[in-house]
């Protein structure tokens, strides 16, 4: 089953590709198995991430993007990430709403997932979703996250480019002091520029830019879009094509994507650490009685945790 589920995904066959991406997203046994098969097909596409506070316009921005992009006949391979319901665990589907009428056509593919308490504005599978819409042979793949500000940091170390979307007169000035969003931003977006203020918050972005050390060489354009009425949408693609030539030609695209990997092991291996841990090495029972100890002050938590380490076998 695996087999025919790979080779529908390295067919861009969208029924095998939202299988797949069901098994990666409940974690199926047979997932790992088939991440590993279509893996050696990923590192094609082109990955930019879409981050921002909420409301400044992120799912229109990328349906424009992606409407753009179609009239390129390029394919086009779209996760949003959206909240998770507090009642069902399940993604609210905003972004599919506000995307609909992408839906019929056949070189989009839209996937909404949950985060479901996963920080970053990230949901858990994302880098294994954002590696299976790559293997499907997509020329593009948008990642949207859930709009949480601050903590959207997660996203760059799942996309090559990073596309942060401000907007005027909704705090973004304050936002923008903030060091974490300023670091992550490869390009950024004054979206709703047609509202007072735009120009202001375009000058405070640049003077901003004079205090982050991070983007080395490359200086993050700033781009001004309407894009509920596709204005500046060919100048956004236009900074995120240079900004991918810069990664290509500087030997930052190696980096990032050698980071990424460390990344994504190093969470894994603390994933299966926990998992083979309470289970094989400590029983649910045992572990439970730890639990118990700490909360009722016979032990505390660092004691435990070394109490634990000393019963695993290296």
């Amino acid at each position: 089953m695996t087999d025919e589920v790979a080779g529908g995904v390295r067919a861009g066959d969208y029924r095998s590709l939202a299988k797949a991406i069901s098994l990666v997203e409940r974690a199926d046994p047979s997932a790992e198995k088939l991440l590993a098969e279509l893996y050696p097909s990923t590192g094609k596409a082109r990955i930019v991430g879409i981050t921002g506070s909420p409301g400044a316009g992120k799912s229109t921005l990328v349906a424009a993007l992606a409407k753009f992009y179609r009239r390129q006949d390029k394919r086009l391979g779209i996760v949003a990430v959206d909240p998770t319901s507090p009642f069902s665990g399940g993604a609210i589907l905003g972004d599919r709403i506000r995307m609909a009428e992408l839906y019929t056509d056949r070189g989009v593919f839209i996937r909404s997932m949950a985060t479901r308490g996963f920080m970053g504005g990230l949901a858990k599978a994302t880098n294994d979703v954002v590696d299976l819409l790559d293997a499907a042979g997509f020329d593009i793949v948008l990642v949207e996250t859930v709009g949480v500000g601050q903590d959207e940091i997660e996203v760059i170390r799942t996309v090559q480019t990073n596309v942060v979307v401000l907007v005027p007169g909704m705090g973004d000035d304050i936002q923008a002091i903030k060091a974490g969003i300023m670091e992550i931003g490869d390009v950024f977006v004054v979206n709703k520029a047609d509202r007072p203020g735009a120009d202001k918050t375009v000058t405070e972005v640049t003077m901003m830019m004079g205090l982050v050390e991070e983007h080395g060489d490359w200086m993050p354009p700033i781009v001004k879009t309407v894009a509920s009425r596709g204005e500046g949408i060919a100048e956004l693609d236009d900074a995120i094509r240079k900004h991918f030539e810069y990664l290509s030609t500087s030997g930052e695209l190696d980096r990032r994507n050698r980071e990424r990997v460390r990344i994504r092991i190093n969470t894994l291996l603390k994933e299966k650490f926990m998992g083979r841990l309470i289970g094989e090495t400590l029983t649910e029972a045992d572990y439970e009685k730890l639990l118990e100890d700490v909360l009722r002050k016979r032990s505390n938590p660092h004691d435990a945790a070394e109490d634990v380490l000393r019963r695993v076998n290296f």
